[in-house]
């Protein structure tokens, strides 16, 4: 296991509340081995004017998912910010819930690197994005 902070789903999904995870209804919904998961609605507060969801929801989803992850890789005081995210928009969706899964590449004790894919409910790829913090 790559956590080094002790958490459950429903702390994770506390941390939302009041702040744009929340606001975009972002859940936790599975913490494994090595991977973090959470879901977000595809609906008129994450589409764009045509809509399918926005570009930009999809990086809210996946910076979060980078952004929690590596929070719980550090310890006592730690925390993480972002550098750099990067995400490449595959394919659309218009409905339902999308999926990300979020995987480390690397987990340095100074930075780190993750990898964010974005699935629909049919399990396709959306997008592949990739998240680079500091840890601070």
């Amino acid at each position: 296991m790559i956590w080094k902070r002790a958490v459950t789903l429903e702390a994770l999904n506390v941390m939302g509340e009041g702040n744009m995870v929340g606001l975009l209804d972002i859940q936790f919904s599975r913490i494994g081995e090595d991977s973090l998961e959470a879901t977000m609605p595809v609906d008129s507060r994450t589409h764009q004017p045509f809509g399918l969801l926005h570009g930009g929801a999809s990086v809210v989803l996946a910076e979060t998912l980078g952004s929690v992850a590596g929070y719980l890789c550090t310890q006592g005081e730690q925390k993480v910010v972002g550098l750099e995210v990067n995400a490449n928009h595959i394919r659309s969706v218009r409905s339902g819930r999308v999926r990300g899964v979020c995987r480390a590449l690397h987990a340095g004790g100074r930075h780190q690197v993750w990898q964010i894919d974005i699935f629909d409910e049919q399990d396709r790829l959306c997008c592949s994005s990739r998240l680079t913090t500091a840890v601070v």
